[in-house]
């Protein structure tokens, strides 16, 4: 007495994937294949998006930190002025009694009017330092946001593909293709530019 009905299993695999392809086992590994190819492509756009993004802030701080220099150089070149100020302020008691004031205010003064240009050259060099460091973190942003915008492209095209494969709807599979291909077009926009 057998312990069970015989099934040549073979011939079961086979019926199987006959009715898969009857069924769209094609379509479905079409579907799967350009969903993996699409996911990719979606991983590298968000390594690049956070690439760009931090490389971004490294620059806005760098700016911030040569913004502390130019106004910390601004502040010292104020402090020049005043001191030339007070020096002449201590020549006009001497020039009000029509007497000559000693040339060592006169002196003190130009010193620090020639160390205020020196300052002003330092201060507007960090300004302009910051400025180009600012401007290029700007630039990095912008890539950012482009590589985001492909990435949410290429997520909202696997969602479709993965529609299309339960519906095995043919419509929405080259609806997600489309959005993959825009995300793709876009992602190389930004890598190259």
């Amino acid at each position: 007495m057998p312990e069970g009905p015989e099934i040549e299993t073979e011939k079961l695999h086979e019926a199987v994937q006959e009715e898969l392809e009857k069924e769209g086992g094609g379509f479905l590994r079409q579907i799967a294949l350009s969903t993996a190819l699409l996911a990719a492509l979606a991983a590298i756009a968000a390594l690049q998006a956070g690439a760009t993004v931090n490389e971004a802030l490294v620059l806005k701080t760098e700016a911030t930190r040569l913004q502390a220099q130019a106004s910390d150089q601004w502040a010292y070149y104020q402090a020049k002025g005043i001191k030339s100020a007070v020096q002449e302020a201590a020549r006009a008691p001497w020039i009000a009694i029509a007497k000559e004031p000693p040339a060592s205010y006169a002196d003190a003064a130009k010193h620090y009017a020639a160390e205020q240009a020196d300052i002003r050259k330092k201060a507007e060099y960090f300004e302009r330092q910051r400025d180009d460091k600012s401007r290029e973190a700007d630039e990095l942003l912008h890539r950012h946001h482009g590589f985001a915008n492909a990435v949410a492209l290429f997520q909202v095209s696997i969602a479709l593909g993965a529609v299309a494969a339960l519906t095995r709807a043919r419509p929405m599979w080259i609806g997600s293709m489309a959005l993959g291909i825009a995300g793709a077009a876009m992602f190389g926009y930004h890598l190259l530019h």
